[in-house]
């Protein structure tokens, strides 16, 4: 994470009003940041199943997407879903050539996550506001905002290491459940990891099951088939199995669902920055969407080509606008690297959709278990600086 340090010159409004209060001998009323890379040496982040509500609208949100590219790699789409006890509402403005039958969409991904009740679905998809598009028309951004990237040798996959177990859990509990290896799971369920002094502390699953399975069975194969796999040695974390007793009732049966409600989970699970805009369902002419996987590829890229241990990257756009307000990139001991993000990455927008190819039917893998760290994706190809 970013902690920026304000700076006062000499004269300058003192944060503190002491005499030992930090001066320098900076011009007259000039304030300088002094950026300080920094993971908590103790953090906890958290990761849900496919069949989580929230994931569920996510994935909807991304399907709708992928299906207008597929015929219409020139689409413009917005596309958000809210479900709940048995109702399922999908809005947002689409622009495409594409024809898609949003609620049969909806219906078979929602079987294919695993579950069978029946969904009353309204859809109400407008065409993009001309206002927006006569910006983007001519390679501005569809949105001013603010967008973070971040990427460190702590793993194979550039993540820190509490990101890629907890994704690991989640996605282990629905293989388990898939491959019939717990037949009693169901698809709703999280996890949490506590890391502490880079050693793995404690370990949470809640996980949807059949009333039938006890909760010693549970936990014993939550134990020996999810966790021990994974390199894990339960006799050294606290480990938590459906703290509340039971998980019967879950999905939309249980909760509403909501497009964008899991933002951490999706990136880097809040140990850094966030602009707040949430990725699926949006093509990538949204720079919420595009730039955040521009930053990452710049992160990762500066780590890979060993120019720094860890790097964060940071930018900023306004609506209509092609070029950045803002780009800022540093390394974990706060060494700017603006320059070399500047130099070698370009950060237009346009230029950011041409460099990723990402007019493509990619984007309902990335709805679950984090859109980085995953193979394949063009945002994390190592390329030579």
């Amino acid at each position: 994470m970013t902690h920026r340090q304000p700076v006062f010159g000499q004269g300058a409004s003192s944060p503190c009003g002491k005499d030992n209060c930090r001066r320098s001998s900076l011009p007259l009323g000039s304030i300088f940041l002094l950026p300080i890379m920094f993971i908590p040496k103790t953090y906890t982040v958290e990761s849900v199943t496919s069949g989580h509500p929230d994931k569920v609208c996510d994935q909807i949100s991304d399907a709708s997407l992928d299906a207008c590219f597929r015929d219409d790699p020139t689409s413009r789409v917005a596309v958000e879903a809210f479900g709940g006890h048995g109702h399922l509402v999908i809005g947002g403005e689409v622009t495409s050539k594409a024809t898609v039958d949003y609620a049969e969409l909806a219906r078979n991904l929602y079987k294919n996550i695993g579950y069978d009740d029946a969904l009353i679905i309204d859809v109400h998809v407008a065409q993009q506001s001309p206002d927006i598009s006569q910006g983007v028309d001519t390679g501005g951004a569809g949105d001013q905002g603010i967008m973070y990237g971040y990427a460190t040798d702590e793993t194979p996959e550039y993540l820190p290491r509490g990101i890629v177990l907890v994704h690991k859990l989640t996605k282990g509990l629905e293989d388990l459940r898939k491959n019939g290896v717990a037949s009693w799971l169901k698809p709703d369920g999280k996890a949490q990891v506590t890391m502490q002094d880079d050693k793995l502390t404690t370990i949470l699953v809640s996980t949807e099951h059949n009333e039938s399975v006890t909760q010693d069975e549970i936990r014993k194969t939550i134990g020996e088939k999810l966790i021990t796999p994974l390199g894990v040695d339960l006799d050294s974390i606290e480990l938590f199995v459906n703290p509340t007793g039971k998980f019967v009732v879950g999905g939309f049966e249980a909760d509403t669902g909501l497009t964008g409600r899991k933002i951490m989970v999706d990136t880097y699970g809040g140990l850094i920055q966030h602009g707040g805009g949430c990725f699926s369902g949006k093509d990538p002419t949204k720079v919420d969407r595009s730039a955040a996987y521009m930053c990452r590829f710049v992160a990762k890229n500066i780590v890979a080509n060993k120019l720094a241990n860890t790097c964060f990257v940071s930018v900023a756009y306004a609506i209509g606008h092609a070029e950045p307000l803002m780009v800022y990139a540093s390394d974990e001991t706060g060494r700017d690297l603006s320059a070399i993000a500047k130099e070698k990455f370009d950060f237009r927008p346009q230029a950011i959709i041409e460099r990723l190819d990402l007019r493509r039917p990619i984007y309902l893998q990335t709805a679950v278990y984090g859109h980085f760290g995953k193979q394949g994706l063009p945002w994390e190809e190592i390329i030579a600086l």
